[in-house]
């Protein structure tokens, strides 16, 4: 089949910019100005009005003291909030004056997350560098579906957190008549999947810890692709507000995938310094 270079690489920044635009957002991952963890006790945050606690039943609570407000589902809230228990990798965004508060559950964890948009590492952001897009990086798989998905434990960016997702198979392909393998885990669109992986350029060119790669929903007979070029970093190669899943040991390919995105500018500066 013959691919139209021009339109491959269009489509390629395209979705390169909708990418940064979302790091970017006023209220996106480089907006973090703080990892709270939050347990029984209330603790107050420099830079989060209210005093947060877990209470008794899981839940998170903040109570306001006078002239400190929240917005929680377009309405204003003073005094005392309690949240509903918040299930695994959800989170809830309420407003604070100029910028958001995320309370979220991660590793079984009750944390605070606020977003403001002055943040440095928003304001000065440039950019993420990235391969120039290549159809040598756009490979045929097959995807082979477990009998039932595996529930797997995976590392995360914080040390001591654990994240445990379902791996509903496997996707085989090859470079350079390698034969390879990488574990599948369900993606955010019906069908589809997401992958964790390394390779040898980690540390080198790319992140060191993670890269994630959107696959979509395979074929009648499990056919796939896998464009590398879409290979994307997750919040953790940018900031240390992250709770990022790590890849499972067996997703770290032997070869060098010299396609996606590269370590961020941000990373860059911070190993040189």
């Amino acid at each position: 089949m013959t691919v139209d270079t021009d339109s491959f690489v269009r489509e390629w920044q395209d979705w390169h910019r909708r990418h940064e635009a979302t790091l970017a957002d006023p209220h996106g991952f480089l907006a973090v100005t703080g990892l709270h963890w939050l347990g029984p006790a209330p603790q107050r945050f420099r830079d989060a009005p209210g005093a947060w606690h877990v209470d008794d039943d899981g839940g998170v609570v903040v109570v306001l003291v006078p002239g400190e407000e929240i917005i929680v589902d377009g309405r204003r809230v003073t005094g005392r909030h309690a949240f509903e228990p918040i299930a695994e990798r959800a989170s809830v965004v309420v407003g604070v004056d100029g910028g958001v508060v995320e309370v979220a559950h991660r590793g079984g964890h009750e944390i605070l997350r606020p977003r403001w948009p002055d943040h440095s590492l928003r304001t000065a952001y440039r950019g993420t560098p990235a391969y120039p897009p290549t159809l040598r990086w756009v490979l045929a798989g097959r995807y082979v579906p477990f009998d039932v998905p595996r529930a797997t434990t995976v590392a995360a960016a914080v040390e001591g957190l654990e994240h445990i997702y379902d791996a509903t198979g496997r996707i085989d392909f090859e470079v350079d008549g390698l034969p390879l393998s990488l574990t599948a885990f369900t993606g955010a669109t019906p069908g589809g999947l997401s992958v964790l992986f390394t390779d040898t350029t980690a540390g080198v060119t790319t992140y060191p810890a993670v890269r994630c790669l959107t696959v979509d929903a395979p074929g009648d007979r499990g056919e796939v692709t896998l464009d590398f070029n879409r290979a994307s970093n997750l919040p953790c190669a940018y900031t240390d507000f992250a709770t990022c899943p790590l890849p499972p040991a067996e997703n770290r390919l032997p070869v060098a995938v010299e396609a996606g995105e590269k370590i961020p500018y941000e990373r860059l500066a911070t190993s040189r310094s």
